[in-house]
């Protein structure tokens, strides 16, 4: 009865990905690495692509760096995120306003960085509780996501506001981005258990 129950909690404290790993462990291993790349290219695509929903114009890319941990747990979507930011310091043009406003570690240390910092943070926030299951309840995860978005916005806001001083960061570096990325909160939190209602015998 007791190793039923671990069972159980076993089952229900693995991210989604998990359903489609291979056994093999190296294929298993191959798998993560084409998945990591893969994350990297769509983080890479949800950066140049911007939505204009009436008065709200929003970048995709906090919403899917909600959705890549959620997907992956914390282990690799935290090694996503940090592949994604290696390709970034390298000098490819993989954020949102390369190669426009520069590449490499040069970008990366200027007002974006404490952002692009932040989004590393949030997955391990996300991916954290994805590895718990908390990603198959609404509520939890609501709060998860909302906590993870404070941090990223924290550390963004503490960045700028060292470059430009603490009244220009907030008018520029938060302001404009609480209603977009509260939007992409509610919709990163519907999606993992509404993804998860799907699968047979895994709600």
């Amino acid at each position: 009865m007791e190793m039923e129950k671990i069972m159980a909690v076993a089952t229900i404290m693995r991210p989604l990905v998990s359903l489609a790993l291979p056994q093999d462990r190296a294929l298993r291993l191959a798998t993560q690495l084409l998945l990591a790349i893969g994350g990297t290219l769509l983080l890479t695509l949800s950066a140049k692509t911007r939505v204009v929903l009436g008065p709200v114009d929003m970048s995709l890319q906090t919403l899917v760096v909600f959705l890549i941990p959620a997907a992956f747990g914390m282990r690799l979507g935290v090694a996503t995120l940090l592949l994604y930011m290696a390709e970034g310091a390298m000098g490819f043009p993989v954020f949102q306003a390369t190669p426009e406003k520069g590449i490499g570690i040069a970008y990366m240390l200027g007002t974006t960085g404490g952002y692009l910092a932040g989004f590393v943070v949030m997955a391990a926030i996300v991916g954290w509780a994805a590895d718990r299951g908390w990603d198959r309840s609404l509520v939890k995860f609501f709060a998860v996501v909302l906590a993870a978005e404070v941090v990223m916005m924290a550390m963004g806001f503490g960045w700028l506001a060292a470059l430009i001083g603490a009244g220009k960061a907030w008018h520029f570096g938060v302001v404009p981005f609480i209603v977009p990325d509260l939007i992409k909160v509610a919709l990163a939190s519907a999606v993992a258990p509404a993804v998860w209602s799907l699968i047979p015998g895994q709600k």
